[in-house]
Protein backbone atom coordinates (compact mmCIF):
# COMPACT_ATOMS: atom_id res chain seq x y z
CA UNK A 1 0.00 0.00 0.00
CA UNK A 2 1.51 3.41 -0.98
CA UNK A 3 2.46 5.71 2.27
CA UNK A 4 0.20 8.41 2.17
CA UNK A 5 1.63 10.41 4.98
CA UNK A 6 3.20 13.43 4.61
CA UNK A 7 6.90 13.89 4.57
CA UNK A 8 9.17 15.56 6.87
CA UNK A 9 12.91 16.96 6.37
CA UNK A 10 14.91 17.91 8.86
CA UNK A 11 17.51 20.23 7.60
CA UNK A 12 20.48 21.71 9.68
CA UNK A 13 22.81 24.99 8.64
CA UNK A 14 25.07 26.46 11.00
CA UNK A 15 23.95 25.46 14.81
CA UNK A 16 24.88 23.48 17.98
CA UNK A 17 21.81 20.81 16.64
CA UNK A 18 19.71 21.80 19.73
CA UNK A 19 17.10 22.60 18.26
CA UNK A 20 16.91 19.52 16.44
CA UNK A 21 17.39 17.61 19.48
CA UNK A 22 14.29 18.78 20.96
CA UNK A 23 12.25 16.89 18.10
CA UNK A 24 14.21 14.16 19.26
CA UNK A 25 13.43 15.23 23.11
CA UNK A 26 9.63 14.90 22.33
CA UNK A 27 10.17 10.85 23.63
CA UNK A 28 6.77 9.32 23.73
CA UNK A 29 4.77 12.07 21.61
CA UNK A 30 7.46 11.27 18.91
CA UNK A 31 5.61 7.79 18.23
CA UNK A 32 2.34 9.70 17.96
CA UNK A 33 4.53 12.20 15.06
CA UNK A 34 6.34 9.44 13.52
CA UNK A 35 2.68 7.68 13.50
CA UNK A 36 0.92 10.83 11.48
CA UNK A 37 4.34 11.89 9.49
CA UNK A 38 6.99 9.96 7.37
CA UNK A 39 10.46 11.27 8.84
CA UNK A 40 12.06 11.34 5.75
CA UNK A 41 14.85 13.02 6.55
CA UNK A 42 16.51 13.75 9.42
CA UNK A 43 20.66 12.87 9.91
CA UNK A 44 20.92 13.50 13.39
CA UNK A 45 18.13 10.54 13.54
CA UNK A 46 18.53 8.47 11.25
CA UNK A 47 21.14 7.35 8.32
CA UNK A 48 18.28 6.75 5.76
CA UNK A 49 17.02 9.06 3.39
CA UNK A 50 13.82 9.49 1.22
CA UNK A 51 14.13 11.84 -1.37
CA UNK A 52 11.67 14.82 -1.66
CA UNK A 53 10.30 16.63 -2.17
CA UNK A 54 8.80 17.28 1.17
CA UNK A 55 5.59 18.61 2.48
CA UNK A 56 6.76 20.25 5.78
CA UNK A 57 11.03 21.29 6.14
CA UNK A 58 12.05 22.16 9.65
CA UNK A 59 15.30 24.03 9.20
CA UNK A 60 17.82 24.56 12.12
CA UNK A 61 21.02 27.23 11.50
CA UNK A 62 22.18 30.38 10.14
CA UNK A 63 23.70 31.09 6.52
CA UNK A 64 26.87 31.65 7.23
CA UNK A 65 28.95 30.41 4.21
CA UNK A 66 28.50 30.52 0.36
CA UNK A 67 27.68 27.48 0.05
CA UNK A 68 24.63 27.23 2.04
CA UNK A 69 23.37 30.60 0.86
CA UNK A 70 22.90 28.43 -2.27
CA UNK A 71 21.66 24.88 -0.47
CA UNK A 72 19.03 27.11 1.27
CA UNK A 73 17.71 27.69 -2.12
CA UNK A 74 17.25 24.25 -3.24
CA UNK A 75 15.47 23.36 0.53
CA UNK A 76 13.04 26.11 -0.52
CA UNK A 77 12.84 24.10 -4.02
CA UNK A 78 11.33 21.38 -2.42
CA UNK A 79 9.76 22.35 0.15
CA UNK A 80 6.26 22.67 0.50
CA UNK A 81 6.01 24.23 3.58
CA UNK A 82 9.41 25.72 5.34
CA UNK A 83 9.54 26.20 9.28
CA UNK A 84 12.46 27.76 10.64
CA UNK A 85 13.15 26.38 14.02
CA UNK A 86 15.50 28.22 16.83
CA UNK A 87 17.40 31.60 17.45
CA UNK A 88 19.91 30.98 14.69
CA UNK A 89 17.72 30.06 11.98
CA UNK A 90 15.12 33.12 12.95
CA UNK A 91 18.00 35.46 14.11
CA UNK A 92 21.53 34.74 12.82
CA UNK A 93 22.05 33.18 16.22
CA UNK A 94 25.05 33.79 18.74
CA UNK A 95 27.53 33.33 15.97
CA UNK A 96 25.70 36.57 14.42
CA UNK A 97 28.36 38.84 16.55
CA UNK A 98 30.22 38.48 13.86
CA UNK A 99 28.20 40.90 12.09
CA UNK A 100 29.54 43.37 14.23
CA UNK A 101 33.55 42.59 13.51
CA UNK A 102 36.14 42.15 11.17
CA UNK A 103 35.46 38.32 9.98
CA UNK A 104 38.83 38.49 7.71
CA UNK A 105 40.73 39.59 11.15
CA UNK A 106 38.86 36.74 13.33
CA UNK A 107 40.05 33.97 10.53
CA UNK A 108 43.56 35.35 10.36
CA UNK A 109 43.97 34.96 14.02
CA UNK A 110 42.28 31.41 14.59
CA UNK A 111 43.45 29.41 11.37
CA UNK A 112 47.14 28.49 10.08
CA UNK A 113 45.86 29.15 6.33
CA UNK A 114 42.87 31.30 6.40
CA UNK A 115 43.13 31.58 2.78
CA UNK A 116 41.45 27.71 2.80
CA UNK A 117 38.32 29.09 4.63
CA UNK A 118 35.33 29.87 2.92
CA UNK A 119 32.99 32.48 4.96
CA UNK A 120 30.52 35.14 4.96
CA UNK A 121 31.32 37.95 6.64
CA UNK A 122 27.58 37.75 7.91
CA UNK A 123 25.81 35.58 9.92
CA UNK A 124 22.00 36.16 8.81
CA UNK A 125 18.61 33.75 9.19
CA UNK A 126 16.89 31.73 6.87
CA UNK A 127 14.11 34.54 5.64
CA UNK A 128 16.79 36.76 4.69
CA UNK A 129 17.42 34.61 1.80
CA UNK A 130 14.19 32.76 0.89
CA UNK A 131 10.51 32.42 2.01
CA UNK A 132 9.46 31.40 5.49
CA UNK A 133 6.23 29.96 6.39
CA UNK A 134 6.44 30.29 10.20
CA UNK A 135 9.22 31.43 12.56
CA UNK A 136 9.73 29.47 15.77
CA UNK A 137 11.67 31.01 18.28
CA UNK A 138 13.88 29.75 20.93
CA UNK A 139 17.60 28.75 22.08
CA UNK A 140 16.41 26.15 22.61
CA UNK A 141 13.27 26.14 21.31
CA UNK A 142 10.20 24.23 23.30
CA UNK A 143 9.18 21.14 22.37
CA UNK A 144 5.69 21.75 23.27
CA UNK A 145 5.71 24.41 20.85
CA UNK A 146 7.22 22.36 18.32
CA UNK A 147 4.67 19.88 18.40
CA UNK A 148 1.99 22.29 18.05
CA UNK A 149 3.06 24.38 14.91
CA UNK A 150 4.01 20.44 13.37
CA UNK A 151 0.09 19.29 14.30
CA UNK A 152 -1.30 23.24 13.09
CA UNK A 153 0.82 22.08 9.86
CA UNK A 154 -0.95 19.20 10.04
CA UNK A 155 -4.26 20.09 9.66
CA UNK A 156 -3.92 23.34 8.33
CA UNK A 157 -4.71 25.89 11.09
CA UNK A 158 -2.63 28.19 12.13
CA UNK A 159 0.00 27.53 14.73
CA UNK A 160 -1.31 28.66 18.63
CA UNK A 161 1.99 30.65 19.97
CA UNK A 162 1.98 33.34 22.21
CA UNK A 163 2.99 36.42 21.17
CA UNK A 164 2.95 38.29 24.69
CA UNK A 165 6.26 38.77 26.66
CA UNK A 166 8.33 37.02 29.14
CA UNK A 167 6.49 39.60 31.86
CA UNK A 168 3.14 37.60 31.12
CA UNK A 169 4.78 34.22 31.85
CA UNK A 170 5.84 35.66 35.37
CA UNK A 171 2.74 37.37 36.19
CA UNK A 172 0.84 33.70 35.56
CA UNK A 173 3.47 31.40 37.93
CA UNK A 174 3.01 34.05 40.86
CA UNK A 175 7.22 34.88 40.13
CA UNK A 176 7.97 38.12 41.85
CA UNK A 177 9.83 40.67 39.15
CA UNK A 178 13.61 40.32 39.86
CA UNK A 179 14.54 43.93 38.25
CA UNK A 180 12.02 45.96 40.50
CA UNK A 181 12.52 43.65 43.49
CA UNK A 182 16.69 42.66 42.75
CA UNK A 183 17.53 45.54 40.25
CA UNK A 184 18.30 43.21 38.00
CA UNK A 185 18.63 44.30 34.13
CA UNK A 186 16.01 41.57 33.06
CA UNK A 187 14.97 41.33 28.90
CA UNK A 188 11.36 40.28 30.20
CA UNK A 189 9.54 43.07 28.74
CA UNK A 190 10.86 42.82 25.36
CA UNK A 191 11.48 39.35 24.68
CA UNK A 192 8.79 36.64 23.21
CA UNK A 193 7.33 34.55 25.43
CA UNK A 194 8.06 30.57 25.45
CA UNK A 195 10.43 29.19 28.26
CA UNK A 196 7.75 29.86 30.77
CA UNK A 197 9.77 32.63 32.64
CA UNK A 198 13.04 29.92 33.62
CA UNK A 199 15.18 31.99 34.62
CA UNK A 200 13.00 34.34 36.65
CA UNK A 201 11.49 31.87 38.42
CA UNK A 202 14.75 30.98 39.79
CA UNK A 203 15.57 34.53 40.64
CA UNK A 204 17.62 35.34 37.40
CA UNK A 205 17.26 38.06 34.91
CA UNK A 206 15.71 37.04 31.34
CA UNK A 207 18.55 36.73 28.76
CA UNK A 208 16.15 36.84 25.92
CA UNK A 209 16.64 33.53 24.53
CA UNK A 210 13.53 33.19 22.76
CA UNK A 211 13.91 36.79 20.94
CA UNK A 212 11.91 40.20 20.72
CA UNK A 213 8.28 40.64 20.89
CA UNK A 214 6.74 41.84 18.20
CA UNK A 215 6.31 45.79 19.13
CA UNK A 216 9.12 45.42 21.56
CA UNK A 217 10.10 48.59 23.04
CA UNK A 218 13.73 48.25 23.53
CA UNK A 219 14.59 52.01 23.84
CA UNK A 220 12.39 52.35 26.58
CA UNK A 221 13.53 49.16 28.44
CA UNK A 222 17.32 50.41 27.99
CA UNK A 223 16.78 54.14 29.26
CA UNK A 224 15.07 52.57 32.33
CA UNK A 225 18.06 50.19 33.30
CA UNK A 226 20.06 53.75 32.72
CA UNK A 227 18.09 55.34 34.99
CA UNK A 228 17.11 53.58 37.26
CA UNK A 229 19.24 50.80 37.81
CA UNK A 230 22.35 52.71 36.54
CA UNK A 231 23.32 50.02 34.30
CA UNK A 232 26.76 50.86 32.25
CA UNK A 233 27.00 51.16 28.36
CA UNK A 234 28.65 48.06 28.27
CA UNK A 235 26.63 46.11 29.95
CA UNK A 236 23.39 47.04 27.69
CA UNK A 237 25.08 46.12 24.71
CA UNK A 238 26.26 42.59 26.31
CA UNK A 239 22.75 42.32 27.15
CA UNK A 240 21.14 42.49 23.62
CA UNK A 241 23.96 40.97 21.97
CA UNK A 242 23.53 37.30 22.78
CA UNK A 243 21.18 34.61 20.97
CA UNK A 244 19.10 36.88 19.26
CA UNK A 245 21.91 39.63 19.04
CA UNK A 246 21.12 40.14 14.88
CA UNK A 247 17.05 40.52 15.67
CA UNK A 248 15.45 43.91 15.54
CA UNK A 249 15.23 45.54 17.70
CA UNK A 250 18.12 43.48 19.70
CA UNK A 251 20.58 44.58 17.26
CA UNK A 252 20.17 48.52 17.23
CA UNK A 253 19.53 48.27 21.13
CA UNK A 254 23.04 46.51 21.62
CA UNK A 255 25.34 48.46 19.11
CA UNK A 256 26.23 51.23 21.78
CA UNK A 257 29.38 53.23 21.25
CA UNK A 258 30.68 51.79 24.64
CA UNK A 259 30.09 48.23 24.31
CA UNK A 260 32.94 45.58 25.00
CA UNK A 261 32.42 42.82 22.05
Amino acid sequence: MKNTRPKLAVWKFASCDGCQLSLLDCEDELLAVAGAIEIAMFPEASSAMVEGPYDVSLVEGSITTPHDAERIHEVRAQSGTLITIGACATAGGIQALRNFADVEEFTRAVYASPEYIDTLGQSTPIADHVQVDFELRGCPIDKGQLLEVLSAFLNRRKPRIPSHSVCVECKRRGTVCVMVAQGSACLGPVTHAGCGALCPTYDRACFGCFGPTERANSASLTEWWRRELGVPEPDVGRAYHTFNTWAEPFRSAGDTKDTQR
